[in-house]
């Protein structure tokens, strides 16, 4: 079941509660069933429930619209005066749906309806089932539900998340252990995920686990028990303030895999770039490099026949390498990785690939940061400094570090200019004391291409960043 939480106060479920006599709808007990009958508005939409096959049906169809209707609006612009390249109308002849498109399909390819798409994969598999085919034969076609017939890439964002649904409908009143229902159930988790309805997407795959796992307590798992933990780590680490509770979720998914798998099996690799996508994203970049260095070679060649997750892994590693390392070898390497991520994703996804703009950014960010590496600075990492400060000294955040001076203006068109005085630069208006901790420090609020000379801890325990290497910024302690 997908509907796992109470109706009325949305409390988690798991597998019991109290339902609906008439429409099935679930609560979490007696007075949130009357609650909701009375004020809730379930008095009126109980008949309808019954009539549209009970509460999970009914949800799915409702969710199954919303859906395609979010998927076609957000592809209106790409898909004006184009037809369905499997029933050739611009409209659906039964639903009336408009088209989509969210794969690596480009020109005139590629535009096609959800319902289309979900009739297709649907005789796909029956006909696979009817001629009784072998696992790898079977599994092609139920790809069908995720992948493009023409370009042979995944679908990504709104467009997975519509045929996800479309999925679900079409096999949820399958038995509780059929396979195909269980897939289902993880097409529309997956769908969920990569449209970044994370907490809906964490309960689904939970859920799918749950089955999965049904009648077992064993610290076995199978393939798609493997993938689907390692979903519900990404999805936790892209909830804001769960970092450490998927930094955890990592680490233990990334261990199991290495000792009962090894370091050449492409789940390894995927639970390493889970692992080092949530150092990054703790700022624990010299650990993300010292974790990945060793087994980069063995997780590129796993990932060799996943493009989509080889460009991340690359992303995240020149990522981890640009904020760790002040070397120009490692801003070299960090190049090389970026440049040829950016060329894959651009060959196979095309210009409209969701990944390329923040790839892009980081190639710029390694640019200017290789060219200030020629640039000499005046203070050594632990040299005692004074800062010109223009904020609140005893109310900085140790986790987005103030910006020093009041002499520092930022023009993001002058993102790649040299650090050097300005004209811009107004006096010192209160000087505050620390020591530099870094060099070429940046947050990654700050604009594209701009790098601070110095990071500072101030004598008050907070950190901030020096906007230029000049005295009208930081200077020697006790020069003023």
């Amino acid at each position: 079941m997908i509907l796992t939480t109470c109706a009325a106060c949305a409390t988690e479920l798991g597998t019991g509660g109290k339902k609906c006599g008439r429409c099935q709808t679930r609560y979490c007990g007696a007075a949130c069933q009357e609650q909701h009958w009375k004020e809730g508005g379930h008095k009126v939409l109980c008949k309808l429930i019954k009539k549209g096959g009970g509460a999970e049906a009914y949800h799915a169809d409702k969710k199954l619209k919303e859906a395609v209707a979010e998927a076609v609006e957000a592809c209106a612009e790409d898909t004006k005066g184009q037809t369905c390249y499997i029933c050739t109308q611009a409209l659906h002849w039964k639903t009336k749906e408009g088209l989509v498109r969210g794969c690596a399909c480009r020109g005139t390819s590629g535009f096609v309806h959800v319902s289309c798409l979900a009739e297709q994969a649907k005789i796909l598999v029956a006909d696979a089932n009817e001629k009784n085919y072998d696992e790898k034969r079977w599994n092609s076609c139920w790809d069908r539900w995720a992948v493009c017939n023409l370009c042979n890439q995944r679908f990504l964002g709104v467009t997975r998340y519509a045929i996800g649904w479309a999925c679900w409908k079409t096999y949820r009143q399958r038995p509780v252990d059929n396979t195909e229902r269980e897939l289902a159930m993880t097409q529309l988790a997956n769908g969920l995920h990569l449209s970044d309805r994370f907490d809906e997407a964490i309960r689904v795959y939970e859920t799918c686990l749950a089955h999965f796992r049904r009648g077992r307590d064993d610290d076995i798992y199978t393939t798609n028990e493997l993938v689907i933990i390692q979903n519900i780590t990404c999805c936790v680490q892209s909830l804001p303030g769960r970092d450490d509770e998927a930094l955890a979720m990592a680490r233990k998914h990334y261990d199991w895999t290495m000792s009962k798998l090894g370091p050449s099996h492409h789940l390894t690799a995927g639970a390493a770039l889970s692992l080092l996508v949530c150092l990054n994203g703790l700022g624990q970049h010299e650990e993300a490099v010292r974790f990945l260095r060793g087994i980069l070679p063995a997780c590129r060649a796993a990932l060799g026949t996943k493009p989509n997750e080889l460009d991340r892994l690359d992303f995240e590693f020149a990522e981890a390498l640009m904020y760790s390392s002040n070397e120009k070898h490692d801003m070299r390497e960090a190049i090389t990785l970026i440049e040829d991520a950016l060329s894959r994703a651009r060959r196979i996804f095309g210009p409209k690939c969701p990944y390329l703009k923040g790839g892009e950014e980081t190639l710029v960010n390694l640019y200017v940061k290789l060219k200030r590496l020629d640039t000499p600075l005046r203070f050594a990492v632990g040299t005692r400094v004074e800062c010109n400060y223009g904020g609140n000294e005893d109310s900085g955040d140790d986790d987005d570090d103030s910006v020093i001076s009041l002499g520092w203006l930022f023009d993001s068109s002058d993102s790649g200019s040299d650090y050097s005085d300005s004209d811009t630069e107004c006096e010192w208006s209160k000087a505050v004391s620390g020591v530099v901790i870094k060099h070429h420090y940046r947050h990654p609020n700050l604009p594209t291409g701009f790098w601070a000379p110095y990071q500072v801890q101030l004598d008050s325990g907070y950190t901030i960043h020096a906007p230029l290497d000049t005295d009208r910024s930081i200077r020697a302690a006790g020069s003023g």
